[in-house]
């Protein structure tokens, strides 16, 4: 009896092999290729049927849009309509991913309240009975208006649900859950992922109906399954956010219909998620006066200015090797801007432990940022504190030199909205801007003089 023939799928990325390998082709990763049955291949009519299909290609003019005049759905919470491109877009694909307990489930049922008033919603739960989201709904204050629930963990059944009650939103929770029959895999493996997220899809674009699919993730914080699966799906909602804080970042790791700079900011209470319409004011909320190793900087977050807390510590180490630690902000950075500081400057920090802090869980990823973390450092070595009104922004130059950054008016106008009174920037971005009143605005050129306004 001959042997059924095996494949090894790559757990990050997809990749196929025929034999195992400790360290997949495709990714570079080691230990990541599975062993799993081939899925099996459909017989060689589809490929007869091409020249039917052909018949369905039309010229991009002739595109109608006139059917689909309300091409978005608004989901209810700005925030969340924000970080999508400004709502919900039919036959979208949108997968949502993040930590156990960070509020993705919570989010998605709360759309439902909203969503349920003017459309119809089927909620497909894997993971929970019917009781079970019933009961988290009340808790929520969801009414469930035009909100029906499946607890279904095959994807065919899922999808057959879907084409005869034709609803216009459909919520899966959770893909890792979801199943073919007809793979031998068990569900949450590579094969299974990807092949019900493929359903998922085509069923999406066939019958103009947006999905949104809850996605676990995996000890490095991706989203648990292979790449491919983020290729097929329009786009990727990340929930950020330290689950002992409740304060929740959602990012767009990828978006087909907007841009993937946005961010939404929600606060966890007992009721569920709650929108936070100005995040800098909540980021700002207890601020020390009057310490040492502290600095405001305004970070771009797409179009949204917001204003965040650096914190810096320099101590006294007591081992051979200083402690570098970093949360919030690029590790490497962190050591660019200490070589900076000691070459440019003569600070030494060879001997000291560095902490570097962003506060309320922010991540910031701009160049903007290294002014302020270089006036925390210096604040923090020197015990010389930075004025509690004074909020800088800029990029920091190897030379010890300050590089101009973008979008410098909204920076400073979000500054002065929240009463600081002193804004330092670079020198180079202040051509042809608009100061308003009410704020001191010093260009720098290098740190030196960055440091002398400090006060």
């Amino acid at each position: 009896m001959a042997k059924s023939k095996t494949v090894f799928v790559c757990r990050s990325c997809g990749y196929e092999s025929p034999k195992w390998n400790g360290r997949c082709p495709g990714c570079g990763e080691w230990n990541t290729l599975e062993e799993t049955e081939p899925v099996a291949q459909k017989s060689s009519a589809a490929a007869r049927s091409a020249v039917r299909h052909a018949e369905r290609i039309v010229s991009f003019k002739d595109v109608d849009l006139s059917e689909n005049s309300e091409v978005r759905y608004k989901t209810g919470l700005a925030e969340l309509d924000r970080v999508l491109g400004g709502g919900l877009v039919k036959g979208s694909l949108v997968l949502l991913g993040g930590e156990p307990g960070i509020g993705k489930s919570t989010l998605l049922l709360q759309i439902c309240e909203y969503l349920g008033a003017e459309h119809s919603v089927l909620y497909v739960s894997g993971e929970e009975s019917l009781r079970q989201i019933r009961l988290r709904a009340e808790r929520l204050g969801v009414g469930g208006e035009g909100l029906y629930l499946l607890a279904e963990s095959d994807a065919q059944a899922v999808a057959d649900a879907v084409l005869s009650s034709k609803p216009d939103i459909v919520i899966i929770d959770s893909i890792q859950t979801m199943s073919i029959s007809e793979i031998s895999s068990a569900p949450g493996s590579v094969t299974q992922v990807r092949e019900c997220a493929n359903l998922f899809m085509r069923l999406a674009k066939s019958e103009e109906i947006p999905f949104f699919i809850v996605g676990h993730v995996n000890k490095d914080g991706a989203i648990a399954g292979p790449k491919v699966m983020e290729h097929i799906v329009d786009a990727v909602l990340y929930f950020e956010g330290d689950r002992n804080m409740s304060y929740r970042i959602l990012r767009a790791a990828k978006n087909r219909f907007g841009s993937t700079n946005e961010i939404g900011v929600f606060d966890m209470r007992d009721n569920g998620l709650v929108q936070v319409e100005n995040p800098s004011e909540m980021l700002l909320s207890g601020r020390p006066k009057g310490v040492s190793g502290c600095c405001v900087v305004c970070t771009m977050e797409g179009s949204r200015p917001i204003l965040a807390e650096v914190q810096a510590l320099v101590s006294k180490s007591g081992m051979s090797a200083p402690r570098r630690v970093a949360t919030g902000f690029d590790f490497n950075r962190v050591w660019m801007l200490l070589a900076v500081l000691e070459k440019r400057l003569g600070f030494y920090y060879g001997s000291l432990d560095v902490y570097v802090n962003i506060i309320g869980g922010l991540r910031i990823q701009e160049p903007a940022a290294d002014l302020p973390v270089a006036m925390a450092l210096y604040s923090s070595l020197t015990d010389k504190p930075v004025g509690d009104d004074v909020i800088a922004f800029g990029e920091l130059g190897l030379g010890g030199e300050i590089r101009s950054v973008s979008h410098i008016e909204q920076r400073i106008a979000e500054a002065a909205r929240l009463g600081f009174s002193k804004c330092i920037v670079p020198k180079h971005s202040l051509k042809n801007v608009r100061k308003p009143d009410g704020i001191e605005v010093v260009g720098v050129t290098n740190l030196r003089q960055a440091f002398g306004e400090m006060g």
